[in-house]
Formats: structure tokens, C-alpha cells, sequence
């Protein structure tokens, strides 16, 4: 399945929130990897994130992170970094995008 998300980040955090992305821990992507991650691609507008990932089941990948040691000192460094943080919540498997066209 393929997600798309949005996130914000601070204006006067973006080279912060960059740099982390030059550095993000290989311990974290692989377990992302193993979670079921196949892609995962970031794009930035001004402050706005634009998140598009293949996975096999988002919900089942969002469980497997959350309370994992690595992605909990992640998504608080990216707690300080972003205005719209991403939702591990029950509900965050329901957040993605809504389609509204594709190439047929």
C-alpha cells in the first residue's frame, strides 16, 4: 500500500530538521525496513512536509514503531522540529492523504 502524509515544520528549525535527515539512524531504518517498509520519500514546500511511503500494512508499521527505543528519541527530536508532528496513535493509520487522482 502506498501512504501519503503531511507534516509541518517549524520555519526557523528547516536546516535543523534537514540535517537530522542527513543522519537518521541506521538502527531506525532498519526497523522501519522491518516493520514492513518498502519506500519512504520526503519532500519539502516552505514549511510543509509531504511524506510518501510503500508499506505492507501502515497500521501494522505504526504499532511495531511506537514504543520502539530508537523511534521514541526520534519522534522527540522531531517533537522540537515540527509544528504538525506524525500521529502513532491508533488513529494515525487512518491520517494518510486521500487520494484524489492518479495516473491511470
Amino acid at each position: 500500500m502506498r501512504v501519503a502524509l503531511h507534516t509541518k515544520v517549524r520555519a526557523d528549525r528547516i536546516d535543523e530538521y534537514e540535517a537530522a535527515h542527513r543522519e537518521v539512524p541506521v538502527e531506525l531504518t532498519d526497523a522501519i525496513r522491518a516493520a514492513g517498509a518498502r519506500t519512504w520519500t520526503i519532500w519539502r514546500s516552505g514549511t510543509d512536509l509531504f511524506h510518501v511511503l510503500e508499506c505492507e500494512d501502515y497500521g501494522r508499521l505504526l504499532a511495531e514503531l511506537e514504543k520502539l527505543p530508537v523511534n521514541v528519541t526520534w519522534q522527540a527530536r522531531m517533537a522540537e522540529l515540527l509544528d504538525v508532528a506524525h500521529d502513532y496513535s491508533d488513529e494515525g493509520a487512518d491520517a494518510g492523504l486521500p487520494v484524489v487522482w492518479e495516473l491511470p
